[in-house]
């Protein structure tokens, strides 16, 4: 949902900085690269240490990479299939290392193996949401959308840890990522309902 809202707010915003980082000699590859890599460093290595809200912090810092590199391509004028491969696969990976940096605070730090679990069964929900997506679309059919797609996801976990870092209990932040499974699942099923639609669809007038 927030993928279509914010983009245009975002382009405005960062597209100055986008400029500058293109004069400086960044290209959008290097971009998408160091954003993932400073999300993983802030997801495991400082949320195991049970340092929430500072790891919150790191990691909202390089997400905004994440913006920053289509904005560059665009004014580059060269938005590549490479570009967008390589976007899609370190999404993948910067999300897994959030969810993963959770877990090991939570199995291991402040010993609340409910949380813990919870947070890899958004790892796993979010992981087929975005593999339903990709095999849709190798079948060529439009298989996007859904009421938690990744933005959602990301801003509602690093919120509420945020705000869990700073002191808000522990317990919101369980009920969050419960809400998230469920919502994950709501959008899987959304998601193989368009897919299956359109199949349906492309059969019948073939």
């Amino acid at each position: 949902m927030l993928n279509g809202l914010a983009r245009a707010a975002f382009t405005r915003l960062f597209s100055p900085l986008a400029a500058l980082l293109l004069r400086l000699g960044l290209g959008p590859d290097a971009v998408t690269v160091i954003g993932t890599v400073g999300v993983c460093a802030g997801a495991l290595v400082c949320y195991p240490l049970g340092q929430l809200f500072w790891g919150t912090v790191v990691i909202t810092f390089f997400v905004f990479c994440d913006m920053l590199d289509g904005i560059m391509a665009r004014q580059l004028g060269r938005t590549t299939v490479w570009g967008a491969f390589l976007d899609s696969t370190l999404d993948r990976l910067a999300d897994s290392a959030v969810f993963v940096g959770l877990a090991l605070w939570y199995f291991l730090g402040a010993r609340d193996p409910l949380t813990a679990l919870l947070a890899l069964g958004c790892l796993v929900m979010g992981s087929l949401v975005s593999y339903v997506r990709a095999r849709g679309e190798a079948l060529g059919v439009r298989a996007s959308g859904g009421i938690a797609e990744r933005a959602d996801r990301l801003l509602v976990t690093l919120v509420v840890t945020g705000l869990v870092g700073l002191g808000l209990p522990a317990i919101v932040l369980t009920i969050a990522l419960a809400v998230l499974v469920v919502l994950c699942a709501v959008t899987v099923a959304q998601r193989m309902a368009a897919v299956h639609s359109q199949l349906h669809a492309q059969e019948e007038s073939a």
